[in-house]
């Protein structure tokens, strides 16, 4: 198995600072994610997750879903760019854009296979 704590870094960074934390003696760990503007996300991470190559990656994709969110993506392009024939992959996906009147202007997503690049706002 690969290295959990490269996984983790090689999902995040260029786009966010990656800190790892150890947070018990039962091997949990902290994962805050931050940026120019402070911190972005903070999830616990269990020994049992950090050592399951299919759990870390659900883990992964949870994270960076809850973060395209948070900046203003749509859940529905979210789930259907990860989705894509059959196979969970991750998508590359652009700003969101906005009219006139305040109302979000969908633009689909690109479909990377390795991580979802989200840009900072």
């Amino acid at each position: 198995m690969d290295n959990p704590f490269q996984l983790i870094n090689d999902a995040f960074q260029p786009e966010y600072r990656v800190n790892l934390s150890l947070q018990g003696l039962d091997g949990d760990i902290m994962l805050t994610l931050s940026n120019a503007d402070g911190v972005v996300a903070k999830r616990m991470i269990s020994a049992e997750q950090r050592n399951d190559p299919q759990r870390l990656k659900r883990l992964i994709q949870s994270v960076q879903f809850g973060i395209a969110i948070e900046q203003g993506h749509s859940a529905l392009e979210m789930l259907t760019a990860m989705t894509d024939s059959g196979s969970l992959q991750l998508a590359t996906l652009p700003a969101p854009m906005w009219n006139t009147g305040g109302h979000r202007v969908g633009r689909p997503a690109t479909i990377t296979g390795r991580v979802l690049t989200l840009p900072v706002r």
